[in-house]
């Protein structure tokens, strides 16, 4: 073979290795941000006890995390078109290692709630900002593809943060969970310091006029980023009420709902994996109208088994968990495509887009999150889930149809 051949054989080669190495930065910011809760949840009862806090107020250093990270997702979207991505992303991954090392050290619990909303703040703006960075790597299918990667990354924070936790609350102290959170940020901004990231648009944000006003005006990309949105509302109402459905009505154990737990991550894997497989073939539009699908044939298949009365005993809690998991996979599958297809739509507003679309959908699932306490009692809950997967489903299809318009 000769030196021009040979060059050429290895062009895509070195061109595939920084696609690499920003798929990795981008599943370690995405993991980092959700493990910054998940490696904490099992050593709450010990810091309660530690920093004589009451129940609702260490549960409050939860709640301030996740506003914390959903309210300045349209700041950061701004910051990271107007500045670039490296440097707004450098100031959210240094404001969360800072925080995590404070948080190490924290000593009463009024240092444990500040500190715990700033470190959301950072973690909310390095995550949409690492959805972002993938944004302008990819588009379109392979955009989906990608962004089910980064799903992978979510789910294994959910068991991988919980089950690292664990092992600390049993053999170290809870405040190591922060240390390995601070490393985990410094790791994440030296990788991103060694990747060619996408620069700023001083002059466009000199023209005026709001992009996400203009955005918005878009039904391209509100119709799917709703249905996201509302798949994801979906999935977190049931999260809401399950642990009440499956201990109180099932008379399930504490330990055996933690069981159910993986089941539910593991349908979420298999369906992120189903995008990551599949969309090259079948198509992005395709599989979004497949997930609402699935998600409004399962809960309405829950709002009928419940009010039938099917849903009691043991038969009734292994259809229950049936149903619960193939909402999860229809949810992951959904999810990946809708972001894709709305950002992809709007693709001259660039961080603009993918920030709205993060917001959209972080706002439906904490409304739903919020209403979802008042459900609790007669199966009120089922009418609600079974509303949002057929509302997400007409919403899906509806779009179809304006398209082929």
């Amino acid at each position: 073979m000769s030196k021009a051949s040979a060059q050429t054989a290895a062009a895509p080669q070195e061109a595939a290795r920084p696609a690499s190495r920003v798929m990795v930065l981008c599943c370690l910011i995405v993991f980092m941000a959700q493990m910054a809760t998940t490696v904490y949840l099992p050593s709450l009862p010990a810091v309660m006890r530690e920093l004589a806090m009451s129940q609702s107020l260490v549960e409050m250093s939860i709640s301030g995390f996740v506003v914390g990270a959903a309210l300045p997702v349209l700041f950061w979207g701004s910051a990271a078109d107007r500045w670039g991505r490296r440097s707004p992303l450098l100031v959210s991954l240094a404001l969360f290692v800072l925080c995590s090392v404070l948080l190490a050290a924290v000593g009463s619990a009024v240092e444990l709630l500040i500190l715990r909303v700033l470190q959301g703040i950072a973690a909310g703006g390095a995550a949409i900002i690492a959805r972002i960075i993938v944004r302008d790597n990819w588009s379109g299918d392979e955009l989906a593809r990608r962004l089910s990667v980064l799903s992978i990354a979510f789910i294994t924070a959910l068991g991988g943060g919980q089950f690292i936790g664990g092992l600390i609350g049993e053999y170290s102290h809870w405040q190591a969970g922060f240390v390995l959170m601070a490393v985990t940020g410094a790791l994440a901004a030296l990788l991103s310091m060694t990747l060619p990231l996408q620069g700023g648009r001083l002059a466009a944000a000199r023209q005026g006029g709001s992009p996400y006003w203009q955005i918005l005006r878009r039904p391209g990309f509100v119709l799917p980023a709703c249905a996201g949105g509302l798949g994801f509302a979906t999935t977190v109402t049931l999260q809401e009420v399950s642990p009440f459905v499956f201990q109180e009505h099932f008379g399930l154990a504490v330990a055996s709902f933690g069981n159910v737990g993986l089941l539910i991550g593991l349908a979420y894997f298999s369906g992120a994996m189903t995008v990551n497989r599949t969309v090259a073939k079948l198509g992005g539009k395709k599989l979004m109208r497949a997930g609402a699908l699935l998600m409004a044939a399962a809960t309405i298949a829950m709002l009928l088994c419940w009010h039938l009365g099917v849903l009691e005993a043991r038969p009734g809690l292994l259809l229950f968990i049936g149903l619960y998991c193939l909402t999860i996979f229809g949810q992951a599958v959904l999810f990946p495509n809708s972001m894709a297809t709305a950002v992809s739509d709007a693709k001259n507003h660039g961080a603009h887009a993918m920030a709205l679309c993060g917001f959209l959908q972080q706002g439906l699932a904490g409304i739903a999150a919020t209403v979802s306490v008042l459900l609790h009692h007669n199966g009120a809950w089922t009418l609600a889930v079974a509303a949002l997967g057929l509302i997400t489903l007409l919403q899906v299809l509806f779009q179809a149809r304006l398209r082929a318009a």
